[in-house]
């Protein structure tokens, strides 16, 4: 049987937002392969975050692309974004908190250019007179980034539904981020 390395990895990220301090043998098993096969394309865990890395990057720039954070309102664009975001939430909470936790000031430039993009949008939203100009747009993405991972904790706990994901984050954000108008 061949190695499937998308398959390895999607059952690497699944198992991994559950149980962020799995083993490489557990992560072997939920692949469904030996120890050693999983040893030979990830040669530890760091690699094998490291691949994990490249997807999430992968696959959250895929959905901003989707998204098209330049067309209509900056709240559509949101919840196009969250959507959009949603199949791959639980591998970027892993992410982010993997992220956080062991790679100190080091950060990939991949993620760099994710949050240039991402804080661009919420800076358009601004110019806009659409979200509040007292919110840094790097605060709106950190915040943003949170509630993507809080809220796939959530979902994988069993405590949100997840049709109500995309809800959930863009009213609890907008609610927070929404410029209100002066009557």
């Amino acid at each position: 049987m061949p190695f499937d390395h998308e398959q390895v990895l999607r059952s690497a990220a699944a198992l991994l937002t559950r149980k962020s301090t799995a083993t490489m043998d557990e992560v072997a098993r939920a692949a469904g392969i030996g120890r050693a096969t999983l040893h030979r394309h990830f040669a530890g865990r760091d690699a094998l975050v490291g691949a994990l890395e490249s997807l999430g990057i992968q696959e959250f720039e895929a959905a901003l692309d989707a998204a098209g954070l330049d067309e209509g309102s900056a709240e559509d664009g949101l919840r196009r974004l969250i959507t959009a975001v949603q199949p791959s939430a639980g591998l970027l909470s892993f992410l982010v908190t993997e992220n956080q936790l062991f790679e100190g000031d080091d950060v990939d430039e991949g993620w760099s250019r994710l949050d240039a993009r991402v804080a661009a949008f919420f800076r358009r939203g601004q110019e806009r007179g659409e979200f509040r100009i007292d919110l840094t747009p790097a605060w709106l993405t950190e915040a943003l980034y949170g509630l993507i991972g809080s809220c796939a904790w959530s979902v994988q706990a069993g405590r949100v539904a997840a049709q109500d994901f995309p809800h959930m984050i863009v009213e609890l954000l907008l609610g927070g981020a929404r410029r209100s108008v002066e009557k």
